[in-house]
């Protein structure tokens, strides 16, 4: 992803709200500080189907602004 981000394309890592102070520190260990982190409600992992759309729900108007801001 950051090699991705670094070639300017857009680009963002979803992250579960217990792990995004450990994404941020990624970011900045690969040269990528602003990588945008998409924060959803942990955990993801053991969820049924619902609750994976759930959280894309979550995941996805954060991308959709993100998409706008660079287009801009």
């Amino acid at each position: 992803m950051a090699n991705l981000r670094k070639r300017g394309l857009t680009t963002a890592v979803i992250c579960s709200d217990p792990f995004l102070k450990l994404g941020q520190a990624q970011a900045r260990v690969f040269g990528v500080p602003d990588l945008p982190l998409l924060v959803i409600q942990h955990p993801l992992g053991g969820q049924s189907i619902e609750g994976v759309k759930a959280r894309a729900d979550q995941a996805v108007p954060q991308f959709v602004k993100l998409l706008k801001e660079k287009s801009q």
